[in-house]
């Protein structure tokens, strides 16, 4: 079964970072919330049904129209509906963890792309020096540049 891949990005905790709750938490989301578990309970139940209704009167152990199975399912409903609860409160913690991270790396791009700005005027405001210097020393001496350095002019 595929897991989410949030525990790859680096500001999100994940492994021994978490809690006990927290994996166990990560686990009965992963678990409650797949198809296996929802055709499980959907197979469990239509063999209880098939059973108490198909068996010999003697071998039924819900005898009273599936009230077993009523009180059974209940009890489930409502200790999944918790787990559910506590599953999709990790989940928020996760998507909270993943705002902060989207947050700090958008400002730390933020501060890098205003250094690079900043530098790119830099390097602007010293190509337009340099092509300063270059036009008054080629008006000084034409020559100027036609020769690699270290040697004599023609």
């Amino acid at each position: 079964m595929k897991r989410a891949m949030w525990h790859r990005i680096p500001h999100v905790r994940s492994g021994d970072q978490l809690t006990i709750g927290e994996r166990s938490a990560d686990e009965l989301k992963h678990v409650f919330g797949s198809w296996a578990f929802l055709l499980t309970m959907i197979g469990g139940i239509l063999a209880w049904i098939g059973w108490n209704k198909l068996a010999p009167a003697a071998w039924h152990w819900d005898t009273s129209e599936l009230l077993l199975l009523n009180l059974c399912l209940s009890i489930v409903a409502g200790l999944q509906g918790g787990a559910l609860q506590i599953a999709s409160n990790r989940g928020d913690r996760i998507s909270s963890e993943l705002a902060v991270s989207t947050h700090t790396m958008l400002e730390q791009n933020n501060t890098l792309t205003q250094q690079v700005h900043d530098l790119t005027k830099t390097i602007a405001t010293h190509t337009a020096v340099l092509d300063e210097i270059h036009r008054h020393v080629t008006a000084l001496s034409p020559q100027a540049g036609g020769f690699a350095p270290g040697k004599e002019a023609p």
